[in-house]
């Protein structure tokens, strides 16, 4: 039996209007605090010390800041079954910021034991849609009433004999599973460059409706690929597909993504503004 979907804005960001938000990290943790219309953040869930949790971070909570958790370690995609501790802990850091929504990838990290350190795509194929069915499954069951949001990753690579377009395969997945979609517009972009395909059409055939919040994120060219960095400003082209989206659709939250090289508290603050002008909301910076 098919689980109904989270609808928009029900098990994201706080109900309302739409919003803009920043990823929280811990080099950027003052500067995401002071930010006066910060209503929606997110946190990688396996940097979170249950016991010993940010200040900082749970200072946002305590304010009414709808903090995310972000697994980046699931292995959702994997041939074998999840770790069922790291889906408590997911559960558990949901609990632990009150929020009735975590997010994570569609790719595997590990197989027969091997730590791979990157987000790996997972064939197009019934048998691994069936894969990762199952997985996510089990992670719902850890989850209890907490909604989980899949995130298709950019990929450097493609496996070969696909049976489905990406759209087939990311909605069959949500379909079968009742889950609601992070919708990453840098990866769309990256997946696009590097295959040689229009971005746009992939947003023409995914269920927007289902759309729980948006990553945006800069990159870099590197020998003839779009790499998603996480650490470069986020180009001309994702702001694009930014106002693309929002013209097809109202999503709850886009947030802007920085893992490493952050530069001074002025070009986030641009960036953050640039954001919000392409999606075309208010600014939560001063």
């Amino acid at each position: 039996m098919t689980t109904p979907a989270a609808g928009p804005g029900t098990a994201g960001p706080p109900a309302g209007t739409s919003t803009v938000g920043i990823g929280w990290r811990p080099e950027i943790a003052g500067y995401v605090a002071a930010l006066p219309g910060l209503r929606f953040t997110e946190v990688v869930a396996e940097s979170v010390h249950l016991e010993h949790p940010p200040p900082l971070l749970m200072q946002l909570v305590e304010r009414g800041v709808r903090v995310v958790p972000h697994g980046v370690k699931l292995s959702l995609g994997g041939a074998e079954p999840i770790d069922d501790a790291r889906a408590r802990h997911l559960s558990q850091c949901a609990e632990l910021l009150r929020s009735p929504l975590v997010s994570e990838h569609i790719a595997f990290v590990r197989a027969g034991g091997v730590e791979a350190g990157h987000l790996l795509p997972v064939p197009r194929t019934r048998a691994a849609v069936d894969a990762v069915v199952a997985n996510v499954r089990r992670t719902q069951a850890a989850l209890g009433g907490v909604t989980l949001a899949l995130e298709p990753i950019a990929a450097l690579f493609d496996w070969p004999d696909p049976e489905l377009t990406e759209a087939q395969f990311l909605t069959e997945i949500l379909d079968r599973t009742g889950c609601a979609l992070l919708l990453d517009v840098a990866n769309v972009h990256a997946n696009a460059r590097n295959r040689g395909s229009v971005a746009s059409d992939l947003l023409d055939g995914l269920p927007l409706e289902r759309i729980a919040y948006v990553h945006v994120a800069g990159g870099a060219e590197h020998d003839g690929f779009y790499h998603d960095t996480h650490t470069d400003p986020t180009p001309p082209e994702v702001l694009d597909l930014v106002k693309e989206l929002c013209a097809r659709t109202t999503p709850p939250a886009l947030m802007l993504e920085r893992d490493g090289h952050y530069p001074p508290a002025a070009d986030l603050t641009r960036e953050l503004d640039a954001l919000s002008a392409a999606a075309g909301l208010p600014r939560i910076t001063p």
